[in-house]
Protein backbone atom coordinates (compact mmCIF):
# COMPACT_ATOMS: atom_id res chain seq x y z
CA UNK A 1 0.00 0.00 0.00
CA UNK A 2 1.30 3.43 -0.92
CA UNK A 3 1.44 6.21 1.66
CA UNK A 4 -0.25 9.27 0.17
CA UNK A 5 -3.27 10.64 -1.66
CA UNK A 6 -2.75 13.63 -3.93
CA UNK A 7 -5.73 15.99 -4.02
CA UNK A 8 -6.07 18.49 -6.86
CA UNK A 9 -8.22 21.44 -5.75
CA UNK A 10 -8.93 23.52 -8.84
CA UNK A 11 -10.61 26.73 -7.66
CA UNK A 12 -11.92 29.86 -9.29
CA UNK A 13 -8.91 32.05 -8.55
CA UNK A 14 -6.17 29.52 -7.86
CA UNK A 15 -5.12 25.91 -8.32
CA UNK A 16 -3.90 24.01 -5.29
CA UNK A 17 -2.51 20.60 -4.51
CA UNK A 18 -2.71 19.08 -1.04
CA UNK A 19 -1.13 15.74 -0.18
CA UNK A 20 -2.73 13.74 2.65
CA UNK A 21 -1.53 10.71 4.58
CA UNK A 22 -3.71 7.87 5.89
CA UNK A 23 -4.71 9.82 9.01
CA UNK A 24 -5.93 12.85 7.00
CA UNK A 25 -2.84 14.84 7.95
CA UNK A 26 -1.69 17.45 5.44
CA UNK A 27 1.81 16.51 4.31
CA UNK A 28 2.33 19.21 1.69
CA UNK A 29 0.52 22.15 0.10
CA UNK A 30 1.21 24.18 -3.03
CA UNK A 31 -0.93 26.93 -4.53
CA UNK A 32 -0.80 29.14 -7.60
CA UNK A 33 -3.15 31.94 -8.60
CA UNK A 34 -4.00 32.43 -12.26
CA UNK A 35 -5.39 35.24 -14.37
CA UNK A 36 -9.01 36.32 -14.15
CA UNK A 37 -10.36 37.69 -17.45
CA UNK A 38 -13.20 40.25 -17.48
CA UNK A 39 -14.04 41.07 -21.13
CA UNK A 40 -17.28 42.98 -20.37
CA UNK A 41 -19.42 44.03 -17.43
CA UNK A 42 -20.46 40.89 -15.55
CA UNK A 43 -18.43 38.57 -17.83
CA UNK A 44 -15.79 36.26 -16.31
CA UNK A 45 -13.43 33.97 -18.25
CA UNK A 46 -10.37 31.76 -17.71
CA UNK A 47 -7.78 30.46 -20.13
CA UNK A 48 -8.25 26.63 -20.01
CA UNK A 49 -4.49 26.14 -20.28
CA UNK A 50 -3.94 28.40 -17.24
CA UNK A 51 -6.25 26.04 -15.35
CA UNK A 52 -4.43 22.91 -16.48
CA UNK A 53 -0.81 24.02 -16.28
CA UNK A 54 -1.23 25.75 -12.91
CA UNK A 55 -2.77 22.54 -11.56
CA UNK A 56 0.06 20.33 -12.84
CA UNK A 57 2.67 22.80 -11.59
CA UNK A 58 1.35 22.79 -8.03
CA UNK A 59 1.08 18.99 -8.01
CA UNK A 60 4.74 18.68 -8.93
CA UNK A 61 5.66 21.41 -6.43
CA UNK A 62 3.77 19.75 -3.58
CA UNK A 63 5.54 16.45 -4.17
CA UNK A 64 8.91 18.17 -4.42
CA UNK A 65 8.35 20.16 -1.18
CA UNK A 66 7.69 16.97 0.78
CA UNK A 67 10.31 14.92 -1.08
CA UNK A 68 7.58 12.52 -2.23
CA UNK A 69 7.97 10.63 -5.49
CA UNK A 70 5.01 9.86 -7.78
CA UNK A 71 5.52 6.15 -6.99
CA UNK A 72 4.41 6.89 -3.39
CA UNK A 73 1.06 8.36 -4.50
CA UNK A 74 -1.76 5.83 -4.17
CA UNK A 75 -4.34 7.84 -6.13
CA UNK A 76 -5.44 11.29 -7.22
CA UNK A 77 -8.66 13.00 -6.16
CA UNK A 78 -9.99 15.99 -8.09
CA UNK A 79 -12.30 18.71 -6.85
CA UNK A 80 -13.12 21.76 -8.88
CA UNK A 81 -14.94 25.01 -9.41
CA UNK A 82 -18.33 23.94 -10.71
CA UNK A 83 -20.52 25.04 -13.65
CA UNK A 84 -17.56 26.59 -15.53
CA UNK A 85 -17.72 25.57 -19.19
CA UNK A 86 -14.89 24.47 -21.47
CA UNK A 87 -15.46 23.35 -25.07
CA UNK A 88 -12.64 21.79 -27.07
CA UNK A 89 -11.99 20.22 -30.46
CA UNK A 90 -12.25 16.43 -30.46
CA UNK A 91 -9.50 15.99 -33.06
CA UNK A 92 -6.90 18.46 -31.75
CA UNK A 93 -7.81 18.71 -28.05
CA UNK A 94 -7.59 22.51 -28.36
CA UNK A 95 -10.18 24.71 -26.59
CA UNK A 96 -12.22 26.74 -29.09
CA UNK A 97 -12.45 29.74 -26.71
CA UNK A 98 -11.80 30.74 -23.13
CA UNK A 99 -13.62 28.94 -20.34
CA UNK A 100 -16.83 30.74 -19.31
CA UNK A 101 -16.73 30.88 -15.52
CA UNK A 102 -19.64 30.07 -13.23
CA UNK A 103 -19.78 33.72 -12.10
CA UNK A 104 -20.32 34.99 -15.65
CA UNK A 105 -23.66 36.73 -16.26
CA UNK A 106 -23.54 37.07 -20.06
CA UNK A 107 -26.44 34.65 -20.55
CA UNK A 108 -28.87 36.32 -18.12
CA UNK A 109 -31.08 37.36 -21.04
CA UNK A 110 -31.32 33.72 -22.20
CA UNK A 111 -32.51 32.77 -18.73
CA UNK A 112 -35.13 35.53 -18.77
CA UNK A 113 -36.47 34.12 -22.05
CA UNK A 114 -36.65 30.59 -20.64
CA UNK A 115 -38.57 31.81 -17.60
CA UNK A 116 -40.95 33.82 -19.78
CA UNK A 117 -41.54 30.75 -21.95
CA UNK A 118 -42.65 28.75 -18.90
CA UNK A 119 -39.75 26.32 -18.48
CA UNK A 120 -39.10 27.01 -14.77
CA UNK A 121 -41.06 24.07 -13.34
CA UNK A 122 -39.87 21.54 -15.91
CA UNK A 123 -36.22 22.45 -15.38
CA UNK A 124 -36.53 22.43 -11.60
CA UNK A 125 -38.35 19.08 -11.64
CA UNK A 126 -35.68 17.42 -13.78
CA UNK A 127 -32.50 19.14 -12.57
CA UNK A 128 -33.37 20.55 -9.14
CA UNK A 129 -31.98 23.91 -10.28
CA UNK A 130 -33.40 27.38 -10.75
CA UNK A 131 -33.03 28.93 -14.20
CA UNK A 132 -29.93 31.08 -13.89
CA UNK A 133 -26.84 31.89 -15.92
CA UNK A 134 -24.82 30.47 -13.00
CA UNK A 135 -25.30 26.97 -14.43
CA UNK A 136 -23.60 25.51 -17.50
CA UNK A 137 -26.36 25.00 -20.07
CA UNK A 138 -26.79 28.57 -21.29
CA UNK A 139 -23.01 29.05 -21.35
CA UNK A 140 -22.61 26.11 -23.74
CA UNK A 141 -25.45 27.48 -25.87
CA UNK A 142 -23.73 30.89 -25.96
CA UNK A 143 -20.45 29.34 -27.16
CA UNK A 144 -22.20 27.36 -29.90
CA UNK A 145 -24.01 30.50 -31.08
CA UNK A 146 -21.15 33.00 -30.81
CA UNK A 147 -17.86 31.22 -31.59
CA UNK A 148 -17.35 31.05 -35.34
CA UNK A 149 -17.99 27.56 -36.73
CA UNK A 150 -18.83 26.07 -33.32
CA UNK A 151 -22.44 25.13 -34.09
CA UNK A 152 -21.49 23.32 -37.29
CA UNK A 153 -18.63 21.46 -35.63
CA UNK A 154 -20.83 20.46 -32.70
CA UNK A 155 -23.54 19.09 -34.99
CA UNK A 156 -20.88 17.00 -36.76
CA UNK A 157 -19.67 15.51 -33.46
CA UNK A 158 -16.37 17.38 -33.57
CA UNK A 159 -16.60 19.20 -30.21
CA UNK A 160 -16.40 18.05 -26.59
CA UNK A 161 -17.84 19.79 -23.55
CA UNK A 162 -16.59 19.48 -20.03
CA UNK A 163 -16.74 21.12 -16.66
CA UNK A 164 -13.31 21.74 -15.15
CA UNK A 165 -12.98 18.18 -13.79
CA UNK A 166 -13.58 16.76 -17.28
CA UNK A 167 -10.99 19.07 -18.82
CA UNK A 168 -8.38 18.15 -16.22
CA UNK A 169 -8.99 14.41 -16.57
CA UNK A 170 -8.90 14.69 -20.37
CA UNK A 171 -5.55 16.49 -20.25
CA UNK A 172 -4.03 14.41 -17.45
CA UNK A 173 -4.96 11.17 -19.25
CA UNK A 174 -3.41 12.32 -22.50
CA UNK A 175 -6.83 12.69 -24.12
CA UNK A 176 -7.89 9.14 -23.27
CA UNK A 177 -10.88 9.91 -21.02
CA UNK A 178 -13.92 12.15 -21.50
CA UNK A 179 -15.72 11.68 -18.19
CA UNK A 180 -17.28 13.51 -15.24
CA UNK A 181 -18.96 12.53 -11.99
CA UNK A 182 -22.61 12.83 -10.93
CA UNK A 183 -22.01 15.87 -8.69
CA UNK A 184 -20.52 17.97 -11.48
CA UNK A 185 -23.04 16.71 -14.05
CA UNK A 186 -25.87 17.80 -11.77
CA UNK A 187 -24.69 21.45 -12.00
CA UNK A 188 -25.03 21.74 -15.78
CA UNK A 189 -28.85 22.11 -16.04
CA UNK A 190 -28.67 19.29 -18.62
CA UNK A 191 -28.61 16.32 -16.22
CA UNK A 192 -31.73 14.64 -14.89
CA UNK A 193 -31.07 14.05 -11.18
CA UNK A 194 -33.93 11.52 -10.99
CA UNK A 195 -32.67 9.22 -13.77
CA UNK A 196 -28.97 10.20 -13.35
CA UNK A 197 -28.63 10.62 -17.11
CA UNK A 198 -28.17 13.44 -19.59
CA UNK A 199 -31.70 14.53 -20.44
CA UNK A 200 -32.64 14.50 -24.12
CA UNK A 201 -35.39 17.12 -23.69
CA UNK A 202 -32.98 19.53 -22.00
CA UNK A 203 -30.21 18.91 -24.53
CA UNK A 204 -32.72 19.72 -27.27
CA UNK A 205 -34.00 22.82 -25.48
CA UNK A 206 -30.49 24.27 -25.19
CA UNK A 207 -29.34 23.05 -28.59
CA UNK A 208 -26.50 20.93 -27.21
CA UNK A 209 -25.68 17.78 -29.21
CA UNK A 210 -25.49 14.61 -27.12
CA UNK A 211 -22.12 13.79 -28.70
CA UNK A 212 -20.50 16.69 -26.79
CA UNK A 213 -21.28 15.28 -23.37
CA UNK A 214 -18.89 13.29 -21.14
CA UNK A 215 -19.67 9.90 -19.63
CA UNK A 216 -21.07 10.26 -16.09
CA UNK A 217 -19.49 8.07 -13.39
CA UNK A 218 -19.85 7.67 -9.59
CA UNK A 219 -17.79 10.08 -7.47
CA UNK A 220 -15.60 7.29 -6.09
CA UNK A 221 -14.01 4.89 -8.57
CA UNK A 222 -11.31 4.71 -11.24
CA UNK A 223 -11.94 7.48 -13.80
CA UNK A 224 -8.66 7.20 -15.71
CA UNK A 225 -4.90 6.98 -15.22
CA UNK A 226 -2.55 9.88 -15.75
CA UNK A 227 -0.40 9.72 -18.85
CA UNK A 228 3.22 8.86 -18.00
CA UNK A 229 4.36 12.16 -19.47
CA UNK A 230 2.66 14.10 -16.64
CA UNK A 231 4.26 12.64 -13.51
CA UNK A 232 6.60 10.00 -14.93
CA UNK A 233 4.30 7.04 -14.34
CA UNK A 234 0.55 6.35 -14.45
CA UNK A 235 -1.41 7.25 -11.29
CA UNK A 236 -5.12 6.38 -10.96
CA UNK A 237 -7.59 9.27 -10.80
CA UNK A 238 -10.03 7.65 -8.39
CA UNK A 239 -12.23 10.37 -6.89
CA UNK A 240 -14.00 13.38 -8.41
CA UNK A 241 -16.55 15.82 -7.02
CA UNK A 242 -17.54 19.44 -7.40
CA UNK A 243 -15.92 21.58 -4.74
CA UNK A 244 -18.97 22.09 -2.52
CA UNK A 245 -20.06 18.47 -2.53
CA UNK A 246 -16.45 17.49 -1.79
CA UNK A 247 -16.40 19.91 1.17
CA UNK A 248 -19.61 18.40 2.54
CA UNK A 249 -18.04 14.94 2.31
CA UNK A 250 -14.76 16.21 3.77
CA UNK A 251 -16.71 17.60 6.74
CA UNK A 252 -17.99 14.03 7.33
CA UNK A 253 -21.57 15.18 6.70
CA UNK A 254 -22.58 11.62 5.86
CA UNK A 255 -25.92 11.72 7.70
CA UNK A 256 -29.21 13.19 6.56
CA UNK A 257 -29.61 16.69 8.04
CA UNK A 258 -25.87 17.47 8.34
CA UNK A 259 -25.04 21.04 7.17
CA UNK A 260 -21.84 22.89 6.27
CA UNK A 261 -20.93 26.29 4.85
CA UNK A 262 -17.83 26.95 2.75
CA UNK A 263 -16.36 30.46 2.58
CA UNK A 264 -14.42 30.50 -0.66
CA UNK A 265 -14.59 32.73 -3.72
CA UNK A 266 -18.32 32.36 -3.19
CA UNK A 267 -20.19 31.06 -0.17
CA UNK A 268 -21.98 27.72 -0.34
CA UNK A 269 -24.23 26.09 2.23
CA UNK A 270 -25.14 22.44 1.70
CA UNK A 271 -27.39 20.05 3.61
CA UNK A 272 -27.33 16.27 3.20
CA UNK A 273 -30.94 15.22 2.47
CA UNK A 274 -30.31 11.48 2.14
CA UNK A 275 -31.16 9.18 -0.74
CA UNK A 276 -34.09 11.21 -2.11
CA UNK A 277 -34.05 14.72 -3.56
CA UNK A 278 -36.01 17.47 -1.79
CA UNK A 279 -37.18 20.06 -4.30
CA UNK A 280 -37.25 23.66 -3.09
CA UNK A 281 -39.96 26.23 -3.71
CA UNK A 282 -37.96 29.02 -2.09
CA UNK A 283 -34.79 29.54 -4.10
CA UNK A 284 -32.57 26.71 -2.87
CA UNK A 285 -31.25 24.27 -5.45
CA UNK A 286 -31.44 20.49 -5.24
CA UNK A 287 -28.38 18.68 -6.45
CA UNK A 288 -26.52 15.37 -6.33
CA UNK A 289 -24.04 15.24 -3.47
CA UNK A 290 -22.19 12.12 -4.53
CA UNK A 291 -22.57 8.53 -5.64
CA UNK A 292 -20.57 5.68 -4.12
CA UNK A 293 -21.29 2.31 -5.70
CA UNK A 294 -25.03 2.28 -6.33
CA UNK A 295 -25.88 4.63 -3.45
CA UNK A 296 -26.75 8.24 -4.32
CA UNK A 297 -26.79 11.08 -1.78
CA UNK A 298 -28.68 14.29 -2.53
CA UNK A 299 -28.24 17.76 -1.05
CA UNK A 300 -30.02 21.09 -0.75
CA UNK A 301 -27.79 24.06 -1.53
CA UNK A 302 -27.85 27.82 -1.15
CA UNK A 303 -25.27 29.72 -3.19
CA UNK A 304 -23.72 33.12 -2.46
CA UNK A 305 -21.84 34.26 -5.58
CA UNK A 306 -19.32 36.64 -4.00
CA UNK A 307 -17.75 35.90 -0.63
CA UNK A 308 -13.96 35.78 -0.45
CA UNK A 309 -13.88 37.36 -3.92
CA UNK A 310 -14.93 40.63 -2.24
CA UNK A 311 -11.75 40.51 -0.14
CA UNK A 312 -9.73 39.80 -3.29
CA UNK A 313 -11.33 42.89 -4.85
CA UNK A 314 -10.34 45.00 -1.82
CA UNK A 315 -6.77 43.79 -2.44
CA UNK A 316 -6.48 43.73 -6.23
CA UNK A 317 -9.29 46.00 -7.38
CA UNK A 318 -8.87 49.07 -5.18
CA UNK A 319 -5.70 48.36 -3.18
CA UNK A 320 -7.34 48.79 0.21
CA UNK A 321 -5.39 45.87 1.68
CA UNK A 322 -2.20 44.05 0.73
CA UNK A 323 -3.27 40.64 2.01
CA UNK A 324 -6.43 38.86 3.12
CA UNK A 325 -4.67 38.15 6.42
CA UNK A 326 -4.98 41.85 7.30
CA UNK A 327 -8.76 41.73 7.41
CA UNK A 328 -9.09 40.21 10.88
CA UNK A 329 -6.89 42.81 12.60
CA UNK A 330 -8.46 45.68 10.62
CA UNK A 331 -11.97 44.48 11.48
CA UNK A 332 -11.11 44.31 15.17
CA UNK A 333 -9.44 47.76 15.11
CA UNK A 334 -12.88 49.42 15.05
CA UNK A 335 -15.84 48.62 17.34
CA UNK A 336 -18.27 48.34 14.40
CA UNK A 337 -18.60 49.33 10.74
CA UNK A 338 -19.56 52.92 11.56
CA UNK A 339 -22.88 52.39 9.80
CA UNK A 340 -21.26 51.09 6.59
CA UNK A 341 -22.87 48.14 4.74
CA UNK A 342 -21.18 46.38 1.82
CA UNK A 343 -23.34 44.41 -0.62
CA UNK A 344 -20.90 42.44 -2.82
CA UNK A 345 -23.30 41.84 -5.71
CA UNK A 346 -20.51 42.15 -8.30
CA UNK A 347 -22.12 39.52 -10.54
CA UNK A 348 -25.67 39.72 -9.23
CA UNK A 349 -27.12 37.98 -6.17
CA UNK A 350 -27.61 34.25 -5.61
CA UNK A 351 -29.88 32.65 -3.00
CA UNK A 352 -32.35 33.72 -1.81
CA UNK A 353 -32.63 36.68 -4.24
CA UNK A 354 -31.52 35.25 -7.61
CA UNK A 355 -31.16 38.72 -9.10
CA UNK A 356 -28.78 38.76 -12.07
CA UNK A 357 -29.23 42.52 -12.34
CA UNK A 358 -28.14 43.51 -8.82
CA UNK A 359 -24.72 45.14 -8.55
CA UNK A 360 -22.27 45.75 -5.73
CA UNK A 361 -22.73 48.74 -3.45
CA UNK A 362 -21.31 50.31 -0.28
CA UNK A 363 -23.85 52.26 1.78
CA UNK A 364 -23.55 54.55 4.78
CA UNK A 365 -20.24 56.23 3.93
CA UNK A 366 -19.52 59.47 5.83
CA UNK A 367 -16.47 61.68 6.30
CA UNK A 368 -15.70 59.55 9.32
CA UNK A 369 -15.57 56.29 7.32
CA UNK A 370 -12.13 54.68 7.39
CA UNK A 371 -10.43 51.86 5.55
CA UNK A 372 -11.08 49.61 8.56
CA UNK A 373 -14.83 50.32 8.45
CA UNK A 374 -15.06 49.27 4.79
CA UNK A 375 -12.94 46.15 5.33
CA UNK A 376 -15.04 45.15 8.36
CA UNK A 377 -18.24 45.70 6.36
CA UNK A 378 -16.89 43.40 3.61
CA UNK A 379 -16.08 40.66 6.14
CA UNK A 380 -19.47 41.06 7.83
CA UNK A 381 -21.17 40.75 4.41
CA UNK A 382 -19.90 37.15 4.17
CA UNK A 383 -21.74 36.29 7.38
CA UNK A 384 -24.85 38.33 6.57
CA UNK A 385 -25.26 36.62 3.21
CA UNK A 386 -24.83 33.26 4.96
CA UNK A 387 -27.58 34.24 7.42
CA UNK A 388 -30.00 34.80 4.53
CA UNK A 389 -29.26 31.34 3.11
CA UNK A 390 -29.52 29.45 6.41
CA UNK A 391 -32.88 31.08 7.20
CA UNK A 392 -34.13 29.97 3.80
CA UNK A 393 -32.87 26.44 4.43
CA UNK A 394 -34.59 26.32 7.83
CA UNK A 395 -37.83 27.45 6.20
CA UNK A 396 -37.50 24.72 3.57
CA UNK A 397 -36.98 21.86 6.02
CA UNK A 398 -39.37 23.22 8.66
CA UNK A 399 -36.92 23.11 11.55
CA UNK A 400 -34.00 25.11 12.97
CA UNK A 401 -30.41 24.06 12.40
CA UNK A 402 -28.59 23.53 15.72
CA UNK A 403 -25.09 24.49 14.61
CA UNK A 404 -23.10 25.19 11.47
CA UNK A 405 -19.91 23.45 10.35
CA UNK A 406 -17.64 25.76 8.37
CA UNK A 407 -14.62 25.48 6.11
CA UNK A 408 -12.74 27.35 3.40
CA UNK A 409 -9.81 29.74 3.56
CA UNK A 410 -11.72 32.58 5.22
CA UNK A 411 -12.47 30.45 8.29
CA UNK A 412 -8.95 31.24 9.50
CA UNK A 413 -10.47 34.66 10.32
CA UNK A 414 -11.68 34.41 13.93
CA UNK A 415 -13.58 37.70 13.67
CA UNK A 416 -15.62 36.37 10.75
CA UNK A 417 -16.66 33.22 12.61
CA UNK A 418 -17.38 35.11 15.84
CA UNK A 419 -19.59 37.55 13.94
CA UNK A 420 -21.21 34.66 12.06
CA UNK A 421 -22.14 33.05 15.37
CA UNK A 422 -23.51 36.36 16.66
CA UNK A 423 -25.65 37.02 13.60
CA UNK A 424 -27.00 33.45 13.43
CA UNK A 425 -27.38 33.01 17.16
CA UNK A 426 -25.90 29.51 16.77
CA UNK A 427 -22.57 27.77 17.48
CA UNK A 428 -20.09 27.72 14.59
CA UNK A 429 -17.86 24.63 14.40
CA UNK A 430 -14.44 24.90 12.73
CA UNK A 431 -12.63 21.62 12.00
CA UNK A 432 -8.93 21.00 12.59
CA UNK A 433 -8.44 20.69 8.84
CA UNK A 434 -10.18 23.60 7.09
CA UNK A 435 -9.09 22.17 3.72
CA UNK A 436 -12.19 20.00 3.66
CA UNK A 437 -12.76 20.44 -0.07
CA UNK A 438 -9.42 18.81 -0.85
CA UNK A 439 -9.96 16.28 1.93
CA UNK A 440 -13.31 15.27 0.43
CA UNK A 441 -11.72 14.62 -2.96
CA UNK A 442 -8.97 12.61 -1.26
CA UNK A 443 -11.58 10.61 0.65
CA UNK A 444 -13.49 9.70 -2.53
CA UNK A 445 -10.23 8.56 -4.16
CA UNK A 446 -8.97 6.70 -1.08
CA UNK A 447 -12.24 4.83 -0.63
CA UNK A 448 -12.06 3.65 -4.25
CA UNK A 449 -8.56 2.18 -3.89
CA UNK A 450 -8.78 0.93 -0.30
CA UNK A 451 -6.34 3.59 0.95
CA UNK A 452 -9.10 4.53 3.41
CA UNK A 453 -10.78 1.35 4.67
CA UNK A 454 -14.11 2.98 5.60
CA UNK A 455 -16.07 6.17 6.19
CA UNK A 456 -15.66 5.57 9.92
CA UNK A 457 -11.87 5.58 9.53
CA UNK A 458 -12.05 9.01 7.83
CA UNK A 459 -14.39 10.34 10.53
CA UNK A 460 -12.18 9.14 13.39
CA UNK A 461 -9.29 11.14 11.95
CA UNK A 462 -11.29 14.37 11.55
CA UNK A 463 -11.23 16.63 14.63
CA UNK A 464 -12.69 19.98 15.78
CA UNK A 465 -10.43 23.01 16.14
CA UNK A 466 -12.80 25.49 17.83
CA UNK A 467 -16.47 26.23 18.49
CA UNK A 468 -17.62 29.88 18.35
CA UNK A 469 -20.62 30.84 20.52
CA UNK A 470 -22.97 33.86 20.05
CA UNK A 471 -22.43 36.85 22.34
CA UNK A 472 -24.85 39.63 21.25
CA UNK A 473 -28.49 40.26 22.13
CA UNK A 474 -31.47 39.58 19.89
CA UNK A 475 -32.12 43.35 19.71
CA UNK A 476 -28.59 44.01 18.43
CA UNK A 477 -28.93 41.17 15.94
CA UNK A 478 -32.26 42.39 14.58
CA UNK A 479 -30.97 45.97 14.17
CA UNK A 480 -27.98 44.76 12.17
CA UNK A 481 -30.11 42.51 9.97
CA UNK A 482 -32.67 45.26 9.36
CA UNK A 483 -30.03 47.61 7.94
CA UNK A 484 -28.42 44.78 5.95
CA UNK A 485 -31.68 43.92 4.22
CA UNK A 486 -32.30 47.60 3.51
CA UNK A 487 -28.89 47.76 1.80
CA UNK A 488 -29.54 44.57 -0.21
CA UNK A 489 -32.89 45.90 -1.39
CA UNK A 490 -31.28 49.08 -2.71
CA UNK A 491 -28.63 47.14 -4.65
CA UNK A 492 -31.19 45.01 -6.48
CA UNK A 493 -32.33 45.40 -10.08
CA UNK A 494 -29.58 47.98 -10.61
CA UNK A 495 -28.99 47.44 -14.32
Amino acid sequence: MKDYILSLDQGTTSSRCIIFDKKNNIVSVAQKEFTQIFPNDGWVEHNPYDIYFSQVDVAREAMQKANISPSEIDAIGITNQRETVIVWDRATGEPICNAIVWQCRRTAHMCDSLKAAGYTDMIRRKTGLVIDSYFSATKIKWILENVEGAREKAECGELMFGTVDSWLIYKLSGGQAHVTDVSNASRTMLFNINTLKWDEELLSLFGVPRSMMPEVLPSSGIFAHTDSSVFGLPIPIAGVAGDQQAALFGQCCYAKGDVKNTYGTGGFMLMNTGDKPIFSDNGLVTTVGWKIGDKVTYVLEGSVFICGAAIQWLRDGIGLIESAYETEALSLSVPNTGGVYFVPAFVGLGAPYWDAYARGAIFGITRGTSRAHIVRAAVEAMALQTYDVIKLMEKEIGTEIDSLRVDGGATANNFLLSFQSDILGKPIVRPECIETTALGAAAFAGLATGFYPSLEHIKQNTGINRVFEPSITAVQRDAKLGMWHKAVERSQNWI
